[in-house]
């Protein structure tokens, strides 16, 4: 929002939430009714036909800039602004569809009243010809000096300020405007545009190339990467006055009174107000490398639609706790993404974090949740972990901590196989199970004697039972079986099989079933110690999160959720990583049998600024 909201500023569907797209519906159903009832192809206008596959056409090329974007700027090479972006920037920019919507009415508007818009030959050269002189001639200039006139106190605080909120940019930051900005710079766009169609020289390649140009200028600009080579001004000088570079654009967003060309810097020559730093940023960006990596921690895609939720993603689906429901009318994406995963998919990059001197990345393995449990996907799975380890061992990477099952004691013994194999790794391998312990312990209320223990048997259960019992805290169970188990590695008599289930904490893992949930008194609080939520069945008990941590507000450009947790809240497993990366002098392996003592690395995540979540009986996030 602007600092001083002026008129115009929201959008008419604004209070329609995500049911906006309906103001399309009627036009769109025109659109298909001609369509269907077309008796030959000369009676079928296909002007109109195309506007929504071309509209559908422009939010894919968006997203593709945007995800292309957020990968590279992980990366790093060539960045041009290490600056962080938070989840303030994200929701303000999560209308970038608005824009199309507007544009597409417009569009339907256009071709219903002006007869030369309608029926459009697929080319015209007089038409391209005259599109691109009226673009480099009055859409720039005016363009130049609307934009120059919008950084004027009285319009920059009601209407540009919005847009400027955004100092490190991404793609879609380019269309994030108030609603009457929108409709100026729409009026200016339209010039080539009616003037082609009163003219007769209008096509459907000058009308839907014209407004592929402006987006593929406008994303392209408002990257935080530089990616024009500085080789394309030396062959072609003009090139420089003809085409901007995201480096340009991104001073204007860090100086505000220089650089205000749409996508031809020629104005700003003329004009004078060119940053003087233009060239140089433009160099040192493209001379940029890769980051020096820190701290990596190692996770995995979980669903098949779990590939939009990360912050290469969907952005405002990143910023929001995983919910699967969400993701359901997009099979026909999901599908080809666990084709393209399972063909030739490889590691990749999903964010980095800046945390006080220390450099912080995750990358994900390209595998899903149900293959870690196929036996016959266990070799290839390794496989990827083992060259994850070994790609940051040659990047210098201090810290590898493993997530969700990369760990899993049945596939690595968490983690230990890739120790063993490679004794001279510099790289630290870490479970956290030693933090996820200490948070379970004292997610537990304080005052409470007697909890009922239940789910899959690890190192982290017996580590939890036995910090229990040295507290005098009784702990049940259902199982005979378990029962021996638990008193013969916790060495404590205060494990026994309960009769009643009145215990109102359960502390649970894998492989609760949902008869045993139902054995649970009204009002039980479940504490889960495992990777994965627990499956709620129940409206009548309380279903906590997987172990996990407030990060500090130090902790910087974090701006996605970490799977189903919500925003700033991070697993135990990747805090663990961190906080060793922060100690330096913690120098073991924590891996295979060994546990770090939960107590010193609970007091060190303290120490760091990550904060506890609020006790068990206070919260529920399911």
């Amino acid at each position: 929002m602007a600092t001083k909201p002026g008129f115009l500023t929201d959008w008419p569907w604004k209070n329609l939430g995500s049911f906006k797209y309906i103001v399309l519906g009627p036009w769109a159903m025109q659109s298909l009714y001609s369509l269907v009832m077309a008796r030959k192809w000369s009676d079928l206008d296909t002007t109109n036909v195309a506007i929504l596959p071309f509209l559908l056409f422009r939010a894919l090329h968006n997203q593709l800039w945007i995800s292309f974007s957020r990968h590279r700027t992980a990366k790093g090479n060539t960045r041009i602004l290490d600056r962080p972006i938070e989840f303030e920037q994200v929701d303000r920019e999560s209308n970038w569809d608005d824009q199309i919507i507007l544009q597409g009415l417009l569009f339907y508007i256009a071709n219903s009243i002006i007869a030369n818009m309608s029926f459009l030959p697929i080319w015209r050269t007089d038409g391209v010809i005259i599109t691109a002189l009226l673009h480099a001639g009055p859409v720039e200039y005016l363009y130049y000096w609307l934009h120059r006139a919008l950084h004027h106190h009285y319009l920059y605080s009601r209407y540009h300020s919005h847009h400027h909120a955004s100092i490190v940019t991404e793609p879609i930051t380019s269309v994030i405007h108030p609603f009457g900005e929108h409709i100026a710079y729409f009026v200016l766009f339209a010039i080539p545009i009616l003037t082609t169609a009163f003219a007769g020289a209008s096509s459907m390649v000058s009308l839907f190339g014209y407004i592929t140009y402006i987006d593929l200028m406008n994303n392209m600009g408002h990257c935080n990467f530089e990616l024009i080579p500085k080789w394309a001004f030396t062959i072609f000088p003009l090139l420089k006055y003809l085409m901007y570079t995201p480096s340009f654009h991104s001073l204007h967003h860090t100086q505000f009174r220089t650089n205000y060309s749409l996508f031809m810097p020629f104005y700003d020559y003329i004009h004078g107000t060119t940053d003087k730093s233009t060239d140089e940023l433009h160099e040192t960006s493209l001379k940029r490398g890769g980051d020096d990596v820190d701290v990596v921690h190692l996770t995995h895609l979980t669903t098949p639609e779990s590939m939009f939720h990360l912050q290469v993603g969907f952005a405002s689906f990143a910023s929001r706790p995983q919910n699967l429901k969400s993701y359901i009318w997009m099979w026909p994406m999901t599908f080809w993404s666990v084709v393209i995963n399972f063909i030739c998919g490889r590691t990749f990059i999903v964010d980095r974090i800046l945390f006080d001197k220390l450099k912080l990345q995750s990358w994900a393995i390209p595998r899903y949740t149900i293959q870690y449990s196929m036996k016959w996907q266990k070799q290839v799975i390794n496989s990827l972990i083992e060259e994850a380890i070994l790609e940051a061992e040659v990047k210098g990477v201090k810290i590898l901590s493993l997530g969700l099952l990369n760990q899993d004691d049945e596939l690595n013994r968490n983690g230990a196989i890739f120790v063993e194999k490679h004794e001279k790794l510099k790289v630290k391998v870490i479970d956290g199970s030693g933090l996820a312990v200490a948070v379970v312990i004292n997610s537990i209320p304080k005052g409470i004697t007697e909890i009922l223990f239940r789910g899959k048997l690890s190192k982290i259960a017996f580590a939890i039972v036995s910090a229990l019992c040295q507290q005098g805290i009784k702990v049940a169970t259902l199982y005979e079986s378990e029962k021996i188990e638990l008193c013969a590695r916790s060495q404590s008599s205060n494990v026994f099989v309960s009769k009643s289930y009145t215990q109102k904490i359960w502390i649970v893992g894998d492989g609760l079933s949902e008869e045993e949930q139902l054995k649970a008194a009204k009002g039980t609080i479940f504490i889960p110690y495992s990777q994965f939520p627990i499956k709620k069945t129940r409206n009548d008990v309380i279903y906590c999160n997987t172990p996990s941590m407030l990060a500090p507000s130090s902790l910087q450009n974090l701006h996605s959720c970490e799977n189903w947790l919500g925003r700033r809240r991070m697993s135990a497993w990747r805090v663990a990583g961190i906080v060793h990366g922060l100690e330096g002098s913690w120098s073991a392996n924590e891996c295979g049998d060994s546990i770090f003592e939960p107590g010193v690395v609970w007091e060190a995540a303290i120490k760091h600024g990550f904060r506890p979540v609020a006790p068990a009986s206070s919260y529920c996030y399911f």
